[in-house]
């Protein structure tokens, strides 16, 4: 399973956690897609999530890759994200804050214009300040191994459809987070956190606790006081390994989607399966990822 994270207007920002954005919603527990071997004349299938199943059998992802703005689901779906705009590739992994150059991520991502943008090569970026994203964006790290780690990450705060697919990020602060569906497993501090009151629903997710016995707690509040009334919850998840999730709050912290975006999630007993290909995929043009 790869990621598709869409957002229409709202705030929220990506700090380091190590992990891969997974995908935020689920719609069907038990889609399956064709696996192709290189030497073998049949087919497999495997579970997966619905937005890996919209695109992953497509042999021409690579052409078509705007394709993608059509998956999102939950509060995404209707996402545009660059789906009108060119394609811009990202060539150089530096980053310049005061004077972002042509060719990195984060001069693509501050145009005013929509964009589509793609990676050339496998890549890992360290941003030297925040990366405020502007609206009409889509990162979409098929085909190339990306990752932003080691510093300061995206911030999405009162822009609208933005995608961010497919790459990994090494923390959910502020904001609304429905996390659905992911694997957790061997944190060094913590899974979730947040310092910024944000409201989380975990909701059937999968968390194996390192051997540590000082890491086994899921979650993270970064402050030191105020915290109890964060509304942070979870549900169908599954804790290994003496894992264990502190909630808090009062009243309910359910995603207030609309009837067509309402999608199911799957137990966290099934995320092994569902995740068994997380992560940034090595999909080759012009075959089926």
């Amino acid at each position: 399973m790869v990621s598709l994270v869409s957002l229409t207007t709202f705030t929220l920002v990506l700090t380091c956690f190590i992990s891969t954005l997974q995908a935020s919603s689920l719609k069907s527990t038990y889609n399956t897609i064709s696996s192709y071997g290189e030497t073998s004349s049949k087919s497999s299938k495997r579970v997966v999530n619905e937005i890996d199943g919209c695109w992953r059998s497509n042999p021409n992802w690579a052409s078509q890759r705007k394709a993608l703005a059509d998956c999102a689901i939950g509060f995404g779906s209707g996402t545009l994200g660059g789906k009108f705009g060119a394609i811009y590739v990202v060539t150089n992994p530096s980053d310049n804050p005061t004077d972002p150059q042509p060719g990195t991520l984060r001069y693509g991502a501050i145009q005013t214009k929509p964009l589509w943008i793609v990676f050339a090569k496998d890549m890992a970026i360290r941003l030297k300040n925040e990366l405020i994203m502007n609206s009409y964006k889509t990162i979409d790290g098929r085909g190339a191994k990306v990752e932003i780690a080691y510093g300061p990450c995206i911030t999405i705060q009162g822009v609208s459809h933005v995608i961010i697919h497919g790459i990994s990020i090494h923390d959910f602060r502020l904001g609304y987070a429905h996390i659905a569906n992911n694997m957790y497993e061997q944190w060094q501090m913590y899974a979730i956190g947040g310092s910024g009151n944000p409201t989380i629903f975990s909701e059937g997710n999968y968390f194996a606790a390192p051997k540590n016995a000082d890491s086994k707690e899921v979650t993270k509040r970064e402050v030191k006081s105020g915290w109890k009334n964060w509304k942070w919850r979870s549900s169908k998840d599954l804790f290994v390994n003496g894992a264990y999730f502190v909630q808090s709050g009062y009243g309910s912290c359910a995603p207030n989607y609309s009837k067509s975006q309402v999608f199911s999630v799957a137990p966290g007993s099934m995320v092994p399966a569902l995740t068994s290909a997380a992560g940034p995929l090595q999909c080759v043009a012009r075959k089926p990822c």
